[in-house]
């Protein structure tokens, strides 16, 4: 059984891989947060990790005098991050932060030859190339957690080689505004925009859901992951969230991965890949399931799931203009600073007044990145 380090053990990924990794027996020799000491302690004395980073200095004071108690470290900062990421007693690194402060670690766990449970799709988004390119030269393995990501991920091994792959078919279940026009969604508020119909995750990822950016940055994971063009990915809103995603062959032979709602499952796949262990994950009722659905996204009036796809079509910095612009947005949106439809209208901004540049280091990228959301935050 593997030696986990856990990035981002307090928010709703990192909750149910702790839950998993007791399941399977597994150990841990590291777990993060940015500054929930309260949960991040009552973890650290479950599970006994060698080191407990918060990346908020504070939030690291205050955990190293609640652990003073124990031999565990505690290590705060982005260094902290990326000692956690690079452990020697860990083979396994899952990547459970949010946005683009787990791209550094996740390249140093690349580097250090671990394995990398990758749920945060911003690494990929931001710098898939790099991240790719940097994987193959030290033979790392990238095996991801998001729900539709593990989809194709198992059904690819369905095939003999990546040439016989015709399309990949992202599911998404269309968020709480399914089927809603422009002008009706002027009117919605956080509160309502968080209520999703079928998954339950964190503020950010939740608002992206109700965007459908979310599906629009998988869109450009799933490019950059499977090495395949833009042409070759297909998106399809599926409301009963069973089918979690589908691949197309070159004999037009389609095989979907299906399930219960639940992110045990694609967490426990990536821990345990290639084998198979008996889940906590309820099976799937197919005597009891509803009719299964498959509709066109309407990227008229999703504006963030259309930006994205036209950067997915773009060289360059294109994409990680786009992550930290949104970025930043739903911030503003999660803090009733902006209304919900200004976050498209501020993504657009930012790709229109930052200039397009390579992106074939991680410095390029984070100063696009920078200077992304200084443009929404300027033209708020």
């Amino acid at each position: 059984m593997r030696t986990i380090s856990l990035l981002g053990s307090t928010g709703s990924i990192g909750r149910q891989s702790l839950d998993v990794i007791a399941a399977c027996g597994a150990s841990v020799a590291a777990i993060t947060a940015n500054s929930s000491v309260e949960l991040l302690e009552q973890q650290a004395r479950q599970f006994h990790p060698k080191l407990v980073v918060c990346y908020d200095p504070a939030a690291a004071s205050d955990i190293r005098t609640r652990l003073a108690d124990t031999d565990i470290r505690v290590a705060s900062g982005m260094e902290g991050l990326i000692e956690a990421a690079t452990i020697p007693e860990a083979d396994t690194v899952i990547t459970a932060v949010v946005g683009n402060v787990g791209l550094r670690p996740t390249l140093a766990a690349i580097k250090a030859k671990k394995r990398i449970a990758l749920a945060n799709k911003e690494t990929l988004v931001c710098a898939g190339e790099l991240v790719m390119r940097t994987a193959k030269e030290y033979g790392a393995e990238i095996i991801p957690v998001d729900s539709e990501h593990s989809a194709l991920f198992q059904c690819i091994q369905g095939s003999a080689d990546h040439g016989e792959i015709k399309k990949l078919i992202l599911t998404c279940s269309g968020g709480p505004f399914f089927g809603k026009t422009r002008d009706e969604l002027k009117n919605y508020t956080r509160a309502d925009a968080l209520k999703h119909p079928t998954w339950k995750m964190g503020a950010k990822i939740t608002i992206d859901c109700a965007t459908l950016m979310n599906k629009g940055l998988e869109f450009i994971e799933a490019m950059r992951l499977y090495q395949v063009t833009p042409d070759q990915v297909d998106i399809a809103i599926h409301r009963q969230s069973i089918v979690h995603s589908l691949v197309e062959f070159r004999d037009n032979a389609i095989l979907a991965q299906l399930g219960v709602p639940d992110m045990r499952l694609p967490i426990q796949y990536a821990l345990t890949y290639p084998k198979r262990l008996p889940s906590v994950v309820e099976p799937l009722d197919l005597f009891s399931c509803p009719p299964l659905s498959f509709q066109r996204p309407d990227t008229e009036t999703f504006q963030c799931l259309k930006l994205a796809l036209d950067c997915a079509r773009k060289p360059g910095v294109a994409c990680a203009v786009l992550n930290g612009a949104n970025e930043a947005a739903v911030g503003l949106f999660l803090k009733d600073q902006i209304r919900f439809l200004e976050i498209g209208e501020l993504v657009a901004k930012a790709l229109e007044v930052v200039p397009d540049g390579p992106a074939d280091t991680l410095e390029q990228i984070l100063d696009a990145d920078r200077a992304a959301r200084e443009a929404v935050y300027a033209a708020r």
